[in-house]
């Protein structure tokens, strides 16, 4: 295994009910000291506990638990960092009364690999081998150096179309199930501000795929520095967001704020029914 792990655990509170391929809200969980919105950080047991309580109850069907930090420039951290992170975590979520209704100890879950496999040689082969569901993002780099590598040829839609390609053809050889591959575009990884808005622009090309999309643009820069606010402020531009993501077809939101999300996606649902 890599020293950089790079990878969450996002759990399914309900998986008997869950169709990760109908819009579903993940509930960001982070349990780092630096994640670049200072609000969603949970570093004591009782915070995550609390945190997790939270968003079930305002309609969360994924809590996302992120033990490192992958905003641009962050520092790397030890494997027995992150696992210790983690493991704080998946014991205040194992015994949460709420999600203990749904679980038995920690599982079922997703992993959530911000770099595809590309950061990890034995990544693919051991979701495979466990047989799990897996979110493959598009960056370049690591989380250092990503800033730097914006520039597409071809576009940047085109680009990351061409690499889930590429990557999904890896994940396939590696044993992994199509049926278990969610593919995210990497929104603010390896991206200017412009390329954001032409990526979300141009998800269709990536849907073609025929995988499930997760979408993570909320509070990003993308949406804070056009506005000139910061991430404290940029709600509004969030679920504005969301909102044009799911208009081309449905996705995983991967969110900060979960009863304000689950709203746009009920009313979504709700604007579809009534305009057909």
């Amino acid at each position: 295994m890599s020293s950089n792990y790079t990878a969450d655990l996002a759990m399914i509170l309900n998986p008997a009910n869950i169709n990760l391929r109908e819009s579903q809200i993940m509930a960001i969980v982070n349990l780092t000291p630096d994640s670049f919105y200072a609000a969603s950080r949970n570093i004591s047991y009782e915070q995550v506990r609390l945190r997790v309580e939270q968003t079930i109850s305002e309609g969360a069907t994924i809590v996302d638990l992120g033990g490192y930090s992958s905003r641009p420039g962050a520092e790397d951290v030890s494997l027995d960092e992150e696992w210790e992170r983690l493991q704080m975590g998946l014991e205040a979520v194992s015994r949460s009364e709420i999600v203990c209704r749904a679980y038995e100890e920690y599982g079922p879950f997703i992993v959530n690999d911000i770099s595809a496999g590309e950061l990890d040689q034995d990544m693919l082969k051991v979701v495979a081998r466990l047989g799990l569901p897996y979110i493959a993002m598009h960056m370049r780099g690591n989380p250092r150096s990503m800033s730097a590598l914006t520039e597409y040829e071809d576009g940047v839609v085109n680009g990351v179309r061409d690499y889930f390609v590429e990557r999904s053809r890896e994940m396939l050889d590696a044993g992994i199930s199509p049926n278990n591959i969610i593919l995210d575009p990497g929104f603010g990884f390896a991206k200017t501000t412009e390329q954001n808005m032409e990526l979300l622009g141009g998800l269709g090309a990536i849907r073609e795929l025929g995988y499930p999309l997760l979408v993570g643009v909320s509070r990003k820069s993308m949406i804070y520095l056009p506005l000139g606010i910061t991430s404290d402020e940029a709600l509004a531009g969030s679920l504005a967001l969301a909102w044009e993501a799911l208009r081309g077809g449905d996705a995983i939101l991967r969110v900060h704020d979960v009863r304000e999300s689950r709203q746009v996606v009920d009313l979504f649902k709700y604007y579809k029914s009534a305009a057909l």
